[in-house]
């Protein structure tokens, strides 16, 4: 969820071999380009590819590098990157539409200069919407493939990271008190409905935004929200915008068939409280993450703090 915040850039940097020594001061961009020459790995070229909180470059016609910028986040040290990379690879290992890891550096998770560093192989996207039926069944791939996933993961992690940030917000004073009750509330709830439900690892952030398709097909990425809890909360994150905040009925029913029809299994009852919950955590994100929200966001967020107070038990 911290990585969500991303400026896609148009007009891409790249540098030549002769001018490649950057200005100090570009830290996460050295920190990237010293890790890859620490590992044999000389880049010939600097493509930024997304810059928030994270930054995203091409280093190589197949290296691409991740690097968090956002140091003083909620989200420190690399624990968080190491999961994402076990389970990337465990995903990657078995044949799972996922965008893989660089073979040629080590998983890491790297860091240098302070920045947490991870690197991936670079996948060509395509001009294609992915239909309903192709993301449902991907993510059933996966969800079958994290089953077999043996190393511990936090439970209900990002529910319970966010209950824990109220309290910064509240010290921040960026909601109104009326709005930190209403998400304490969804979110206490949700954490305890959600306990009794079985779990097993999951994406954790599974919107469209962390799906790209690309001439290798429909892949999923982004893993670093990863948890374990019911798939019913991967369901509820691909499907919220559709089903609620545009009414696109047709997509999100489709997308659950083909869920099912690939062999998954949901249940209603933990699938309305994972919308709730999911819009409880975006909810609560949304002043880190969007500090000066456009006014598209904000109605964004309007309508999601409507919604949960529609739904208010």
């Amino acid at each position: 969820m911290p990585s969500s915040r991303r400026i896609a850039i148009d007009d891409r940097r790249r540098i030549d071999n002769k001018s490649f020594l950057m200005p100090a001061t570009d830290l996460p961009i050295r920190a990237a380009t010293e890790t890859a020459l620490a590992h044999g790995i000389v880049p010939d070229r600097c493509e930024i590819l997304q810059d928030g909180n994270t930054l995203v470059l091409r280093l190589t016609e197949t290296l691409v590098a991740r690097v968090v910028q956002d140091l003083d986040g909620p989200r420190q040290g690399t624990a968080w990157f190491a999961r994402e990379n076990a389970v990337a690879q465990h995903l990657a290992k078995s044949g799972a539409p996922v965008i893989p890891m660089h073979p040629d550096i080590p998983p890491g998770p790297h860091e240098h200069l302070g920045y947490p560093i991870n690197f991936w192989r670079f996948v060509t996207r395509i001009d294609e919407e992915p239909e309903p039926e192709v993301v449902g069944s991907t993510l059933r791939h996966c969800h079958a493939i994290l089953h077999a996933f043996t190393e511990p993961l936090p439970e209900l992690a990002i529910i319970t990271e966010t209950v824990d940030l109220l309290e910064t917000l509240e010290r921040r004073e960026l909601f109104p008190q009326g709005t930190l009750e209403l998400l304490r509330g969804h979110l206490m709830k949700s954490v305890n409905v959600l306990a009794d439900v079985p779990h097993q690892p999951l994406h954790g952030d599974a919107h469209f935004g962390n799906l790209m398709n690309t001439t290798d097909g429909l892949l999923w990425t982004d893993w670093e929200d990863t948890f374990a809890g019911p798939v019913e909360w991967d369901l509820a994150s691909i499907i919220w915008n559709a089903r609620l905040l545009d009414e696109d009925h047709d997509t999100a029913d489709r997308l659950l068939k083909a869920y099912q029809a690939a062999g998954g299994a949901f249940d209603p009852g933990a699938l309305e409280q994972s919308l709730i919950a999911r819009a409880a955590v975006m909810s609560a994100w949304y002043p880190i993450l969007y500090p000066d929200p456009s006014p598209e966001r904000r109605e964004k967020l309007k309508f999601r703090l409507d919604w949960l107070e529609r739904v208010k038990s």
